[in-house]
């Protein structure tokens, strides 16, 4: 079965019946045990689609808390606020399924946008900066910066080419441009953007943790994994250890990079490599309430903060809450400065967007910097020059024992996503299933 059929036996026709039965009365060895490391959402997900299957499963997690880039602030507002991931990117996705089966709200954003160009607010460019994604052509590996001066887009656009490339999780001179393209070639989970009327993370936490929760351990980083006789033995950094038949391992792109687990034997060159050509970049979201609404609901081209969005669209509640998305190159600048002058920037740009409304009317603020996270260290993985088949690679299994998923490891366009985290833990857990019946 390839790729594109699980997915859809995976999916079902009511959006969870999850693994069909043609391969669901598999002879799997007993007793079979899975250790999944990250309780991010594909760590999650896969220990769902374990428990579905009767196989043991335990998801080990470094932090105090369980949702990865998924995580919900409440009380700062009348509603509450997705601190990491908060659109629901195409109605298609697998996501959406749960959403619809579980009739969970969202709501089309069809919010309003403004651009910060030449020191003035435009409801329309004098020329539009999204054709360079979907509609130039590109004949070689460039970034977005490179391709947009290639085509004629003076510096007055900088900005602008940087919320285009944040968007994807990068700055421009960062963002791989053919690569992209292919990418977007990929998707097909839908062209429109819904946020949730409650949270992100509370369609995870309601529909997905409940099968799972008593599995999960938190506060238990794994520093080690041997796979090199027999069971595969991972060690936390308490010392406890845990042995499985299978280890999947769902941890941010960083972690990998950074060699934060040790393996043994050492992953072989090609791969590590693989790991090291999957870039994620630095984020921050930043929540400014004010007392009064005085912005428009999407502000794009900030020299400070490219992408400025309303959090209010598709909640409930009447506060005015304006969430600055700080990435790329921004974003570096900003991480390592303490809060308030983060926010006294982002404030001091508003106030000149907006003739000093924003400093007269803040309230608080909140600043999620997703850069400082020891165990996440950065917003999510794009496409830079070079990168090839790197999320491939960075995929395949090791030795039968060793499964790897989440975002960056997913190859056909939906990487950056909850649902491209899923879909990953999904193709894993298929292996895996296939290798226990044999």
């Amino acid at each position: 079965m390839d790729r594109r059929s699980f997915l859809h036996y995976a999916l079902g026709a009511t959006g969870l019946a999850l693994i069909n039965a043609s391969f669901d009365r598999s002879p799997y060895r007993e007793p079979s045990k899975v250790l999944i490391v990250g309780a991010g959402v594909a760590g999650l997900f896969a220990g769902y689609l374990l428990q579905q299957k009767g196989i043991d499963f335990e998801i080990i997690e470094g932090a105090a808390r369980y949702g990865g880039r998924l995580k919900k602030l409440e009380g700062f507002a009348d509603y509450t606020l997705d601190l990491g991931a908060a659109w629901l990117h195409g109605h298609r996705s697998i996501v959406g399924k749960i959403a619809r089966k579980n009739q969970v709200a969202y709501t089309e954003d069809q919010s309003d946008l403004v651009y910060w160009h030449q020191g003035k607010l435009l409801k329309v460019l004098p020329r539009t900066v999204k054709d360079l994604i979907y509609a130039y052509p590109v004949a070689k590996e460039c970034s977005l910066l490179e391709y947009a001066s290639k085509q004629g887009f003076d510096e007055s656009y900088k900005y602008i080419l940087e919320a285009l490339a944040g968007d994807y999780g990068a700055g421009a001179s960062e963002l791989s441009v053919l690569s992209t393209r292919k990418e977007e070639h990929n998707w097909s989970s839908g062209n429109r953007d819904f946020r949730f009327e409650a949270s992100y993370f509370d369609l995870i936490d309601q529909h997905i943790v409940p099968a799972v929760r008593s599995k999960i351990r938190l506060n238990s980083r794994i520093v080690s994994v041997d796979y090199t006789l027999g069971k595969p033995q991972i060690i936390d950094q308490q010392g406890k250890s845990y042995r499985g038949d299978k280890v999947l391992l769902c941890v941010p792109i960083t972690v990998l990079q950074q060699k934060d687990i040790r393996f043994i034997p050492a992953i072989d060159a090609q791969k590590q490599a693989a790991f090291e050509a999957i870039p994620m970049g630095p984020g921050l979201k930043v929540f400014l309430k004010f007392k009064q609404s005085f912005y428009h609901q999407n502000i794009v081209g900030g020299s400070v903060c490219a992408a400025y969005a309303d959090a209010c669209v598709g909640k409930k509640g009447k506060d005015k809450v304006l969430m600055a998305f700080i990435m790329g190159e921004q974003a570096a600048r900003l991480s390592d400065l303490p809060e308030s002058k983060i926010v006294e920037a982002l404030v001091a740009e508003l106030d000149n967007m907006y003739q000093g409304k924003a400093s007269r009317w803040l309230e608080k603020a909140h600043v999620e910097n997703w850069t400082k996270q020891p165990l996440i260290k950065g917003a999510y993985s794009y496409s830079s020059k070079g990168i090839a088949n790197a999320r491939f690679l960075a995929a395949k299994s090791v030795d039968q024992k060793l499964f790897f998923a989440g975002e960056a490891m997913h190859s056909d366009g939906h990487h950056q996503t909850v649902h491209g985290a899923v879909e990953s833990a999904i193709e894993s857990v298929d292996e895996i299933l296939k290798q226990l019946a044999h």
